[in-house]
């Protein structure tokens, strides 16, 4: 079983090799140090305490991929399916031979994709445990990974990284933080899976757009603009959070436009 540290608060994996003093993610202002200080714990670790991986099917052929009892940030993966194989969106820190033989039997992974940072879990060891997949990360985020095996960097505005499923970097959180959008998703009308880039929230008619959450640091409204414009052009009737059952599942597209003017509208923008 792996032992390479992981960092406890944020759930990214590191290499044996490095500086345990400090994790670079979470000493940055969109995240934080642990009130105990920088703590690791290891995917040996994590399995001698009892966590298991488990799946739940959250849309017809999407199923999220998720840690149980919770780690971390605690967010899940989602497994999202199309002609030339499922994509694995986000990722978590931890992964067991039981989840690979459920993946197995959905199909496989045919590639990896993140939103950013905080989600880059084990994303190496997932890659590896799929055939050596390409794990997709926008080049923007570069300075962020601590694990590079793998690693395909693209550039721009969008990539379509298998057919029907393409990433557009919206810009939100990170300067390299993406949306997924899913063309074949409910049914044809499109679903985009959005991380916590575009954030569903507690009223789940609603997202919202911030550049730190855990340190309530709001999102610039340049680039929310932005965003907005950059997803414009696709239909998508449902998306997908960050969160088991984080989901708007109707009007998705209508629900990040009021967002997004309600947003602008509490900075006196709107």
């Amino acid at each position: 079983m792996n032992t390479y540290p992981i960092c406890a608060t944020c759930g990214v994996q590191y290499p044996p090799d490095a500086d345990l003093a400090h994790c670079k993610i979470c000493e940055d202002e969109r995240q934080y140090v642990g009130y105990g200080g920088q703590r690791w714990t290891s995917l040996a670790e994590l399995t001698e305490q009892g966590r298991t991986g488990v799946l739940r099917e959250e849309a017809p052929g999407l199923y999220g991929i998720g840690t149980e009892a919770s780690f971390a940030i605690g967010q899940r993966a989602l497994l999202v399916p199309g002609a030339g194989g499922n994509l694995l969106w986000d990722c978590v820190s931890y992964l067991d031979e039981p989840t690979v033989a459920r993946i197995e039997q959905l199909g496989g992974l045919a590639a990896i994709a993140l939103s950013h940072p905080h989600y880059y879990g084990a994303m190496v060891d997932w890659s590896r445990a799929f055939g050596d997949i390409p794990i997709y990360v926008h080049a923007d985020d570069e300075q962020w990974l601590t694990r590079r095996d793998n690693v395909e960097l693209w550039s721009g505005d969008r990539l379509e990284v298998l057919p029907g499923r393409t990433l557009l970097n919206a810009g939100v959180h990170f300067a390299g933080g993406t949306v997924l959008h899913w063309a074949d998703g409910v049914d044809g009308r499109g679903a985009l899976c959005t991380g916590d880039i575009f954030n569903v929230v507690a009223d789940r008619r609603w997202v919202t757009f911030m550049y730190s959450y855990p340190n309530f640091i709001p999102e610039h409204p340049d680039t929310v603009r932005r965003a907005l414009d950059l997803v414009e052009p696709y239909a998508y009737e449902a998306l997908y959070g960050a969160w088991w059952e984080r989901i708007i599942t109707a009007d998705a597209k209508g629900a990040v436009a009021r967002s997004a003017r309600r947003y602008l509208h509490h900075l006196g923008l709107e």
